[in-house]
């Protein structure tokens, strides 16, 4: 057998064992990048699920810890606070609290200002109306028209933090 044939020969299996092994490692980057577009995607997905839970929740109880503060207010006003008044004016504050403290760790800072400006508005309501119910309204301010005034304002806020919250998921245009 002549060398020079033995060459072409060893050349042509070379070339195409080689052309396999390219084609092969080829095909495994591209399962390796699909792959890991299929990953980036389902985390995306994973992250604003998570993210609209947070919101849906967050938002129902800022307005239930408003309407409570509302309720809690016109008992005040009539003298008529009753323990599970007190109770259930706690529990509201406590959910929205938790729900807050959530939205903490995953709200970008957008939305995260707007909550912690209801957050703020929430709590600053509540020591009024904690104040009136006990008769130590001492801090300026803190009288039943006040407490009325804040607690009304809440709902411009409330619907800036629902705002902010549906540009997040996509929901609403961005401004």
């Amino acid at each position: 057998m002549d060398i020079g044939a033995v060459v072409i020969a060893v050349a042509g299996m070379a070339g195409t064992l080689g052309g396999a092994f390219l084609t092969q490692r080829a095909a495994e980057r591209a399962k390796r990048r699909e792959l890991d577009l299929v990953r980036d995607q389902e985390q995306t997905r994973d992250g604003l699920l998570l993210r609209r839970t947070c919101y849906v929740e967050l938002n129902r109880d800022a307005r239930q810890f408003t309407t409570a503060l509302n309720h809690h207010l016109h008992l005040v006003r009539e003298g008529a606070v009753e323990d599970a008044d007190r109770q259930e004016l706690d529990g509201a504050k406590r959910a929205h609290r938790d729900r807050y403290s959530e939205a903490q760790m995953i709200a970008p800072d957008e939305v995260l200002a707007r909550a912690s400006a209801v957050n703020q508005a929430l709590n600053e309501v509540y020591g009024r109306v904690k104040r009136l119910e006990r008769g130590d309204a001492v801090a300026a301010g803190d009288t039943l028209e006040a407490a009325a005034a804040a607690r009304e304002a809440l709902w411009d806020l409330l619907r800036d933090m629902r705002a902010a919250m549906r540009r997040d998921l996509g929901v609403s245009p961005e401004r």
